[in-house]
């Protein structure tokens, strides 16, 4: 090992600190990630219980040509090139590298989500052209020509703005302004809702085109419709699953960064960021290493956090070192919504029709987000994600059993609902809905596990602020320059990496979050890794 290797620290083992620290490790760097928990993950943590596996966080994995790239790191051997992004997969097909079949097996799951409405009927999104024209067609014949409209536009804001854009670090306000224009030409920037309904009159058409975001945390009433190219996305590289659940994946990318010669340590909570005093006024002052909860100190030349943007700044570095993110920026920053999610398995009879993604949309849509986003109020109705992956993998839950989870998007923390008496009532809610409209019929009377988290857990589990589930909320005035930059303006040696930095959230979006961060330490560290590089 070369002595004089830079040392550094990575707060989180989410899938934003495990891609980083693949990165930093094929940069030439010295990586250690520290986590808080007693496994890795993150949100992406896996809950094993009387036979049941229940991945207790993200499940929906797409543009799968992110992960080859990261598996094909290697030490000193590393790509933070703009991508090439290949052509569209054969859904017939994985479409993965060999690199990534070393560490896990990658699936596409079609439909990508049925989604049902609140009458009953569904729509299976799927990608495929022809049958998506023939479903609209049977929904609201008259909204074709805006879909071909729509297919258009969204198509066009995908090109600019994930092909050509996605990897770009908005570090000041030139490099934002630079885009405007076109973004304002595409009508990227006017809400979500409010652009899938130029589109569509049919009521169901809109809620199709626009609930995506609320999967990483986006009211689709606010967002900007910068945001509709996830559903090309989507429809160009496939929704895929990872067999054995997110957690193998999770785990594979564990195995690849230790084989690289990083160190994941658990059980070490991050109490304090520890940074060097200013020297002067217009110093920034530099980074030290951090405290961990047993009191040891850990030296580095850089610290990463993939922890929740207000937890790193507000609760682990001293008021005095934040010039650009004191406590009143950082509290009036909007946050996303939380969630209720439900794991349960029950036995299986064979009666269920639903997918392994599943939609389950409440009688209102506009009303319910804004109670959920604005009022911050916990209403009698609801819509859910119902998430079964034992129609794909049943090794995850014991023989002719299912293991599933609903997510049912509620307000965070900034509300002032009572979660110990909330959180049992709603569960129980949301499993006899389910039992009793015939989704999974005779659900209660063949439940075997029940077990559910609120916005608390997320809180104090996950030391997020309010409970947010996802982070900074992705709307305008906090999306490119105005979300938390990936590099801190105020410490030297500090960066962010994950869902409340840029881009956004999201497991492809932290991916490119992890990318972002570690061209802009490359830049800073470009004559240290040379140095290596040439040893």
């Amino acid at each position: 090992m070369i002595q004089d290797r830079k040392k550094a620290i990575i707060i989180g083992s989410g899938f934003g600190g495990l891609s980083l620290g693949l990165r930093l490790q094929s940069l030439g760097f010295d990586t250690t990630i520290v986590e808080k928990l007693d496994g890795p993950g993150g949100r992406a943590y896996v809950k094993k219980v009387n036979g049941f596996t229940f991945d207790m966080g993200p499940t929906v994995i797409t543009v799968p040509h992110f992960i080859e790239e990261l598996f094909a790191l290697e030490r000193d051997t590393h790509n933070l090139e703009k991508p090439d992004f290949p052509t569209p997969l054969n859904q017939s097909e994985s479409g993965l590298g060999v690199a990534t079949k070393k560490y896990a097996e990658i699936v596409p799951i079609k439909p990508f989500y049925r989604i049902y409405f609140d009458d009953k009927s569904f729509f299976d999104y799927d990608g495929d052209p022809i049958h998506t024209r023939e479903q609209i067609k049977e929904i609201a014949p008259d909204d074709l020509d805006g879909y071909e409209r729509f297919h258009t536009d969204a198509e066009a804001i995908f090109k600019r703005g994930f092909l050509e854009l996605g990897y770009t670090f908005f570090s000041d306000v030139p490099s934002m302004l630079k885009v405007l224009p076109d973004l304002l030409r595409l009508d990227a920037v006017r809400s979500l809702f409010s652009f899938t309904s130029r589109y569509f009159k049919s009521d169901k058409l809109r809620q199709v085109f626009s609930f995506e975001t609320l999967l990483i945390g986006g009211n689709p009433l606010v967002v900007p419709a910068i945001y509709s190219m996830i559903h090309f996305v989507e429809k160009t590289w496939g929704v895929h699953y990872v067999m054995g659940g997110t957690g193998a994946l999770v785990n594979g990318m564990v195995k690849k960064f230790e084989e690289l010669g990083g160190v994941i340590r658990y059980e070490a909570e991050v109490t304090k960021i520890d940074i060097n005093r200013r020297k002067n006024w217009f110093k920034k002052p530099q980074i030290k290493g951090l405290v961990l909860n047993n009191k040891e100190t850990m030296a580095a030349d850089i610290v990463v956090s993939n922890a929740d943007y207000a937890h790193t700044y507000m609760s682990l570095i001293d008021s005095e070192h934040r010039r650009w993110n004191p406590d009143w920026r950082v509290r009036n920053m909007h946050y996303s919504m939380s969630l209720l999610v439900v794991y349960f398995g029950f036995k299986d009879t064979g009666d269920i029709d639903l997918r392994h993604h599943n939609i389950i949309l409440g009688p209102r849509y506009e009303e319910l987000l804004t109670d959920i986003f604005k009022r911050k109020i916990l209403a009698s109705d609801f819509s859910q994600y119902l998430h079964i992956p034992t129609i794909t993998d049943p090794d995850l839950a014991p023989e002719g059993h299912h293991a599933a989870y609903t997510l049912i998007p509620v307000p965070h923390n900034g509300s002032s609902i009572d979660w110990q008496i909330e959180g049992p009532r709603l569960t129980d809610t949301v499993l006899k809905f389910l039992d009793e409209e015939g989704y999974i019929p005779d659900l209660m009377t063949n439940l075997v596990h029940c077990e559910f988290v609120t916005p608390d857990y997320f809180e104090t589990t996950l030391s997020s602020h309010l409970g947010n589930s996802f982070g900074v909320e992705p709307r305008l005035t906090q999306s490119a320059f105005f979300r938390p930059h990936n590099r801190s303006e105020d410490i030297d040696g500090l960066y962010l990496v994950g869902a409340s930095s840029q881009p956004g959230a999201g497991t492809p979006s932290v991916m490119m979050s992890a990318k972002m961060t570690a061209r802009a330490i490359a830049k800073d560290f470009s004559s240290d890794i040379q140095s290596w590089e040439s040893k």
